[in-house]
């Protein structure tokens, strides 16, 4: 009976944070501003991160964000963690350029299973990976160092370093040389 309250009560606390992150501070004309109530409400961000306005975030507890990174604006971030146990949540690394509207789920349901199951694991998305807009990124996947995923490509699968990748789903278009990147994003401007 304790287990039922206490899941009942952490949905409770998502849905109001995700209502709060997603309608209060995501219309917040300031990234400093933002970033203080992300990192309040358990989001690990590291310095020079920016998230551009009405991003959707799912779970702040379980998404963390590397150094010099930027998140677009209308970006969906899932961090949740439904079943004991599960490995679900976003792990971005430093240097990510992450494009507007782009989705990154962590949680989605098994079709296969009688109960419509969630199945949850990690996202990881590696150092100065640039992600397009509206890309689809689908839980369990990794995103090596220096990818390029293209504008509305849905990625099922991971992706090695230094590939580019497009299309639905999302295929190997091209390489990139990652062996001397060393670039930094610093574009965080005061109202995105």
């Amino acid at each position: 009976m304790q287990k039922k309250i206490e899941r009942r009560l952490n949905a409770i606390w998502l849905e109001f944070v995700t209502g709060f992150l997603w309608w209060i501070v995501g219309g917040i004309p300031s990234h400093y501003f933002r970033r203080f109530f992300y990192r309040l409400a358990g989001m690990k961000i590291g310095a020079g991160s920016t998230i551009h306005m009405m991003a959707r975030i799912y779970d702040p507890r379980n998404i963390t964000i590397g150094e010099d990174s930027i998140i677009g604006e209308m970006t969906t971030l899932d961090g949740r963690r439904q079943l004991e146990g599960s490995k679900g949540g976003i792990i971005i690394g430093n240097h990510v350029d992450i494009a507007s509207q782009v989705m990154i789920w962590s949680s989605e349901h098994d079709l296969h299973d009688p109960n419509f199951k969630p199945i949850e694991e990690p996202v990881v998305i590696e150092d100065y990976v640039f992600i397009g807009p509206r890309a689809i990124i689908l839980p369990g996947v990794t995103i090596g160092k220096g990818a390029v995923v293209g504008a509305g490509a849905v990625v099922t699968k991971s992706v090695p370093s230094g590939t580019i990748i497009g299309g639905v789903p999302a295929k190997p278009i091209g390489e990139r040389d990652v062996s001397k990147l060393n670039y930094r994003l610093g574009r965080a401007r005061w109202f995105q």
